[in-house]
């Protein structure tokens, strides 16, 4: 897993992706007008404007998150067998979610809303959930099940969703949202769709984490902050921004950086495989 994460790091022009990442202005690149905290912590690198501009940050970062859980999750099947599958969500497609068993019945409520305008406009999107990266794990065959005994027949068993006889979807293991960067609106945006996917689920609660690279604790306390929704947020390089901010002497931002790691609702995206693993 060190290697995995710090592979992570490796950005186009030979730089650190932790220093690429947070802009020449000494900010976020295509984030709002930065905290001192962020010029602050962004100032020790000034990677070229024409090598950032070339490049689609948020959507390479969620491809860097989605190969980082592929290359570390999968290896852990050791403590969570199964037949898994992590993927990048491409296209937006607004009914991702719709094809794994939990959330099956959204097709349906979809095929409805479009058939009444009456029902869409009291529905609202609030069934709608676009996750940036999913983690499935496929439904297993009899043989696997009973494996070390007899465990499953035809006369036990019938509804569980885990069991491929039964004519149910993959299950979602894990729903993961990627900010490059945090706004407020982001953060709103996030903590929306963890809502949306406890509240319309049918069964088990896939896990609903982020992933972000957002530099500024303030920030990172706006969706970081608080339970109910988001299981946890990991940061992409947790602990270089812990040093960053000791060496800086930025004082307040380390007490904040504290009250989020200690009260276990920021942790580094190293911890992210074996989370899932739970």
């Amino acid at each position: 897993m060190p290697a995995a994460r710090h592979q992570g790091r490796g950005a186009p022009c030979g730089e650190s992706f932790w220093h690429w990442a947070l802009g020449a202005d000494g900010g976020h690149g295509h984030a709002q007008p930065p905290f001192r905290s962020s010029r602050l912590i962004g100032a020790e690198r000034q990677p070229t404007s024409d090598c950032r501009q070339s490049l689609q940050q948020s959507h390479q970062f969620e491809g860097i998150c989605a190969g980082f859980v592929r290359e570390t999750f999968l290896k852990l099947g050791h403590l969570r067998p199964g037949i898994w599958d992590v993927h990048q969500v491409s296209g937006r497609n607004r009914l991702e979610i719709a094809r794994y068993e939990q959330y099956a019945h959204l097709v349906a409520l979809d095929r409805a809303a479009k058939a009444d305008a009456e029902l869409a406009a009291a529905l609202g999107s609030d069934y709608t959930i676009t996750p940036d990266i999913v983690v499935v794990r496929d439904t297993e065959d009899d043989s696997a099940i009973n494996a070390p005994a007899l465990l499953v027949d035809d006369s036990v068993t019938t509804l569980a969703s885990l069991r491929k006889k039964n004519g149910g979807l993959p299950l979602l293991h894990a729903s993961i949202s990627c900010k490059w960067t945090i706004r407020s609106d982001r953060a709103q945006n996030a903590r929306s769709e963890a809502l949306n996917l406890v509240r319309n689920r049918k069964g088990r609660l896939p896990h609903v984490v982020v992933v972000t690279a957002e530099p500024t604790p303030s920030r990172l306390a706006s969706i970081a902050l608080g339970t109910g929704d988001i299981d946890c947020v990991y940061h992409f390089a947790l602990y270089e921004l812990q040093a960053t901010v000791e060496a800086l002497g930025m004082t307040d931002a380390a007490d904040m950086l504290a009250v989020m790691v200690d009260g276990k609702r920021l942790k580094d995206i190293s911890d992210l495989p074996l989370d899932l693993a739970v």
